[in-house]
């Protein structure tokens, strides 16, 4: 049986200015700081609703685009991506929700001159979404800075499957149990208690 060719239905082209921690991307309005990140990875899942994305740039421009497909796009067949990454994601909104991370705190980075994405025309009953990433940079370096960075999302209805990405280093899942570690632990207090002057 032949397979029905992808529509484009929305898409969005702007730049973000990236936090130190990459960016929140998913249909959620409950944004918070992940409890895991995806080391190794440059997508993982920050809840059933948002994936947070690790982009080479730390702190600088990263040119985004954001596709809505009525189905499975073909994927792109140009060889300045690096091998994409597929992600399933649960849709709460209608519409994509966008945010920055900087440490300890997450920004809503959509533009306020680009209307939102709507997706609820498109969405099934189980409001399943799948996610694919694809990354490109000049420098592939990280660092603070352009970085020549761009990514393509491309989101589309779809049942929940399960993931693609390459596999993970040891050092990888190392720092990943550091981030979880040093995330789960007790919350730093910094206030001080000075004796009353009489």
């Amino acid at each position: 049986m032949k397979r029905e060719l992808s529509m484009l239905v929305h898409q969005a082209e702007f730049t973000v200015d990236l936090g130190e921690s990459g960016y929140l991307i998913g249909f959620t309005e409950h944004d918070d700081y992940p409890d895991e990140m995806p080391y190794g990875w440059r997508c993982g899942p920050a809840g059933p609703s948002s994936a947070v994305v690790l982009p080479t740039t730390d702190t600088g421009p990263l040119q985004l685009t954001i596709q809505i497909h009525d189905s499975q796009p073909v994927p792109e067949a140009s060889s300045e991506w690096e091998p994409a990454e597929e992600i399933s994601l649960l849709a709460e909104t209608d519409s994509i929700h966008l945010a920055t991370l900087d440490p300890g705190e997450v920004s809503d980075a959509w533009p306020e001159d680009h209307p939102p994405l709507p997706l609820q025309s498109l969405l099934g009953q189980d409001r399943s979404v799948r996610m694919r990433l694809y990354c490109h940079a000049d420098d592939p370096e990280p660092g603070i800075g352009d970085h020549g960075e761009r990514h393509l999302i491309q989101l589309w209805p779809a049942p929940a499957t399960a993931p693609v990405h390459p596999a993970v280093s040891e050092e990888d899942l190392r720092a990943r149990g550091e981030y979880a570690a040093n995330t789960a632990g007790p919350v730093q207090d910094y206030t001080s208690e000075y004796p009353l002057q009489h």
